[in-house]
């Protein structure tokens, strides 16, 4: 959910026609909302949605300090979408200008919740991928396309070799690096970005160009 309603879309129904809720309790990051009898929105709609009669339950994508009880809430009737393309690159999920580099222009966004590729268009060739860290190449190498953890106690060297991942992907193999928190470590995500930039790994007017 997003406080402001983005805009309505071919196939979508005006604001006016949209149906229509208020907040009705604010538990820290999540909101209850009522809506009319028989007018929730679907599930995809909400992000998440549970139940209670006519209540459903959201979790807003920005900040809630600003919300209070008895505020309208519009069902778009779209699912929730984020800009996408080479302008919203150095930005936040939502493609919104948090990195003081001006307001961002795409007008390509897609859905978050899409279709898998199908099997056949997935690349089942066997390789290596090459990430300029010998020690990494060698002892512990990435396959293409798979997944791989890094676990490891305090202070021993995992934020040095994302930033180091994260450098030599961008040289090497002109590719981006997306960074996704999940739950309570996702404030670690602001101090690897500053240290990020403190060393110069991320490059805002490298940034600029490649908009």
């Amino acid at each position: 959910m997003r406080t402001n309603p983005t805009t309505s879309r071919p196939g979508v129904s005006t604001i006016e026609e949209k149906s229509t809720g208020r907040v009705d309790q604010i538990i820290g990051p999540v909101l209850d909302i009522t809506f009319p009898l028989g007018k929730l929105p679907y599930i995809y709609n909400a992000l998440v949605v549970q139940s209670r009669n006519n209540r459903v339950r959201v979790v807003p994508m920005s900040a809630t300090d600003r919300l209070m009880g008895g505020m309208e809430v519009i069902d778009t009737g779209a699912p929730l979408t984020v800009p996408v393309g080479g302008a919203t690159l150095g930005r936040n999920v939502l493609g919104e200008p948090v990195d003081n580099l001006g307001p961002v222009d795409s007008s390509a966004t897609f859905p978050i919740r899409r279709s898998a590729p199908a099997f056949i268009e997935l690349d089942k060739k066997l390789s290596i991928f090459e990430t300029g860290i010998k020690v990494v190449d060698l002892l512990a190498p990435y396959r293409h396309g798979g997944k791989i953890g890094l676990f490891g106690g305090t202070a021993v060297g995992k934020t040095v070799l994302i930033m180091e991942l994260n450098n030599n992907i961008a040289k090497a193999h002109g590719g981006v690096s997306v960074l996704g928190g999940v739950g309570e470590r996702t404030h670690e995500g602001n101090d690897l970005y500053m240290e990020m930039k403190e060393f110069r790994v991320i490059n805002e007017k490298i940034l600029r160009n490649q908009r």
